[in-house]
């Protein structure tokens, strides 16, 4: 089926001049050759450039607010309205755009989870942007044939740009997800990653608002004993490494759902970042860029082999491939409920300790919390360590109220009392950025290793006096002297100071939900000393 006379016979819409429909990947390759949009490396991988777009563009995606929205909706910085009547006005004029082109159709599905399951048909403009689409969403025999139970509908077309005053958007391009007619506009833009992220943006607001389903913002694997566990964590902060454990079968690495019988993964590939790529710390990864595979933005020699440390074009370089592609990969991509949940958080101001023991009031503090910090380099203008907070380690993909996600979580660790959550600080010891060290990699994947393997139970737990979680005195592979990192500080004095400013900085982000918190939330905050 591979022509615009195809759909015609079968009774479905034109979406475009000339119609691919449910190209394989070998064929989206030799188009987007074809086409001069994009080259491959030295081992057959697909390269391409996305643009003046290198990344989301949150600023710049809408929710239509309607009778199914406007009162269930968390309305703000995160989620901008738009009126029904722009949404209906940009949707025509798309159609009639992608009505004159070539186009390319692909019928997916979302949550590896059936009774959970959303399915997706996606138009795009490029035959490159359809093979992130076969990559990242999930593929099944069932879902290679046309139906008309399709439920969510994308157009992505980086070619149509909006017009900022009379179709409602801030510029340009534009991303536009409207739940009562289950279409999401993107366009004016090529990255990627806007569909991704527009379909995790529904499922966390249909499944925990329609579903009692948690939708989470992090990876997850499985032992052989068949313990599940799960990673949150921001940029920079070890998710993706420390989840890709080659003696652990990757259930997923983005984005999962948490339902009565456990986790399961909403995609059917993997979106990893690119820069400083390294086949000795992430095997896994590096092994995944092969045919098949989508790299964008990153820099090649004549000979195709790529600087994965050349970051000219962006630092969010990315490579796109199916989670087949991962030696380890577990199929179908299910668990069972999770035994350890670990909030990972690169604090760069040394307070923190590598690995602390939560209650659930705290656990439920630091999901909303999602902290970490930028150091300098990172990004222009940094010259000292920033904290950074991002609710539910994903506030930019949340259409609800943080809280909801929150209490969600509360529910499950109250309905599985037996499972473990752990801070876990990547960053520095022995004093902030610029004068401790970070904490080394073994060390870490060492505490973690023990948190699963049950060896912390026993443990002797103290708990730290500003943010009161529980941190453990001893842990095998691990010298005792830095699990307290106050006794590593040369100036004791100046570690207090430095964790009171830290406390009045996660006090700060958690005042704009004070109000709405339960009380055991809000007994979880960090104690300000004088």
């Amino acid at each position: 089926m591979n022509t615009a006379e195809t759909f015609h016979e079968l009774g479905f819409k034109l979406y475009g001049k000339y119609v691919h429909y449910q190209l394989e990947a070998a064929q989206l390759v030799r188009q987007t050759l074809e086409r001069g949009q994009g080259i491959l490396n030295n081992t057959g991988a697909l390269c391409v450039d996305t643009g003046s777009f290198t990344g989301r563009s949150p600023k710049d995606k809408f929710t239509v607010i309607d009778e199914t929205t406007s009162d269930t909706v968390d309305w703000g910085e995160v989620n901008r309205p738009i009126s029904k009547a722009h949404f209906d006005v940009l949707y025509k004029k798309m159609r009639s755009y992608l009505a004159e082109r070539e186009v390319w159709v692909r019928d997916v599905h979302a949550c590896a989870d059936a009774r959970f399951g959303l399915t997706i048909r996606i138009v795009n403009e490029t035959p490159w942007a359809n093979l992130f689409c076969h990559n990242l969403f999930l593929r099944s025999d069932a879902h290679n044939v046309l139906s008309p139970d399709t439920e969510w509908l994308i157009l992505q077309a980086p070619g149509f740009f909006a017009d900022p005053e009379t179709d409602g958007t801030r510029q340009k391009n534009f991303t536009v997800v409207n739940f009562s007619r289950k279409i999401i506009l993107i366009g004016g833009t090529a990255y990627t990653g806007e569909m991704k992220k527009g379909i995790f943006s529904v499922l966390n607001y249909v499944l925990p608002l329609q579903r009692n389903v948690l939708s989470m913002h992090c990876s997850a694997n499985e032992g052989e004993d068949g313990k599940v566990a799960l990673f949150f964590g921001l940029s920079g902060t070890g998710k993706t490494t420390l989840s890709a454990d080659p003696n652990r079968s990757l259930i997923g690495d983005d984005e999962h759902g948490w339902s009565e019988n456990g986790v399961f993964n909403f995609e059917g590939g993997c979106y990893a970042k690119a820069v400083n790529l390294d086949p000795k710390k992430e095997p896994e990864i590096f092994g995944a860029i092969k045919p098949g595979a989508l790299l964008e933005n990153v820099v090649i020699d004549t000979d195709g082999r790529i600087d994965f440390s050349d970051i000219s074009k962006t630092e969010n370089t990315r490579v796109a491939y199916p989670i087949q592609f991962i030696k380890n990969a577990k199929e179908p991509s299910t668990g069972g409920i999770p035994k350890n949940i670990f909030f990972l958080t690169c604090d760069a101001f040394g307070i923190l300790p590598p690995i602390s023991k939560l209650d659930k009031g705290q656990a439920m503090y630091h999901f909303i919390s999602g902290y970490t910090a930028k150091v300098a380099g990172t990004e222009m203008g940094v010259s000292e360590p920033q904290s950074t907070f991002s609710a539910c380690f994903g506030s930019v993909f949340l259409p609800l109220h943080p809280l909801k996600y929150a209490e969600l979580l509360g529910e499950k660790l109250d309905a599985n009392p037996e499972i473990n959550v752990w801070l876990v600080n990547t960053g520095w010891i022995g004093g902030s950025y610029g004068i401790g060290n970070r904490i080394s990699l073994k060390y870490t994947r060492a505490l973690i290793t023990a948190a699963m393997n049950g060896k912390l139970d026993d443990a002797i737990f103290v708990n730290h006096p500003v943010f009161k979680i529980s941190v453990p005195q001893r842990c095998e592979g691990v010298p005792a002297e830095i699990l307290n990192p106050r006794d590593l500080w040369e100036d004791v004095q100046q570690y207090d100071k430095k964790a009171a400013e830290l406390a009045m900085l996660f006090e700060q982000h958690f005042s704009k939900y004070i109000a709405h918190a339960s009380e055991i939330i809000k007994k979880a905050a960090p104690v300000l000393l004088d």
